[in-house]
């Protein structure tokens, strides 16, 4: 990135400075990039997972940037935990002006012989916790009376269509399709009341995270994905979210498409 364009990115992102952000599955993949990118630009973030010590680590090793990592604990597929959250950040931060819904989870789980289990795990981690956190947020913003708070899901390509693999996951297919439809809906909630609230739909192609590692899968490895493919990496999404934020605020990047060059399917 030239000086000229990394100086253009910084000035879109000065209003951000000193506001805060949550971030859903900020422990690993893109949402510690994303996590650590909006501290780099001066934001106060709040990093939500089930794995609270790798968020305090990340704490420890971004506490001198401009702004702050605070870890705290939360299971996205419990309400109560996601309430707890917003609560926290309530009373040690006032309230929430970004809202990153990043955490997923993928299995491959077949309508035809799927584990309920693993269906209910994606559809609440990927659409209900989504829903939840969204919903919190917007309150918060609300009560505060924030114009120009921003709404953020990380969606998936797999949002938008049947991939052409049998061996891919409908279900989680299913779960990103219904990130697209709310989305906009949300969208239209907004335009309806007035609100100059943004939401913003990313929707990446293969990115090498360690979602394959996470997620029951019976036909083929991560190896043989990440292998074979060309990929995204973290930061690649990171720098797509503060472009989104970074914009005007007159324009809403309302689905911002991304795959790697080269992307096979």
């Amino acid at each position: 990135m030239n000086s000229l364009v990394k100086a253009s990115s910084t000035v879109a992102m000065e209003r951000w400075v000193g506001r805060v952000a949550v971030v859903t599955g900020a422990s690993s993949g893109i949402g510690a990039a994303i996590a650590r990118d909006l501290v780099k630009k001066g934001l106060k973030v709040v990093g939500l997972a089930r794995r609270l010590d790798r968020l305090q680590v990340a704490a420890v090793e971004l506490k001198d940037l401009p702004g702050e990592l605070h870890a705290v604990q939360c299971d996205i597929t419990k309400e109560q935990d996601i309430l707890s959250a917003f609560k926290w950040v309530k009373e040690h931060l006032g309230g929430v002006d970004v809202m990153v819904n990043n955490a997923g989870l993928l299995h491959q789980a077949f309508l035809s012989d799927g584990e309920t289990s693993e269906w209910r795990e994606m559809l609440d981690v990927n659409v209900l916790g989504l829903s939840i956190c969204t919903r919190e947020a917007i309150s918060s913003m609300k009560e505060r009376g924030v114009t120009d708070g921003h709404i953020v899901h990380i969606n998936s390509i797999s949002g938008h269509g049947l991939p052409p693999s049998s061996t891919m996951c409908y279900m989680y297919g299913a779960t990103k399709n219904a990130v697209t439809m709310l989305a906009e809906g949300l969208r239209r909630e907004l335009v309806k009341n007035n609100s100059k609230i943004r939401v913003t739909s990313i929707s990446p192609g293969l990115v090498r995270t360690e979602i394959m590692d996470a997620a029951n899968l019976r036909t083929f490895t991560s190896s043989d994905v990440f292998g074979g493919n060309p990929c995204l990496e973290p930061q690649d999404i990171a720098d797509a979210v503060a472009y989104a934020l970074g914009v005007p605020p007159h324009v809403q990047i309302h689905e911002l498409t991304i795959i790697p060059t080269g992307q096979k399917f």
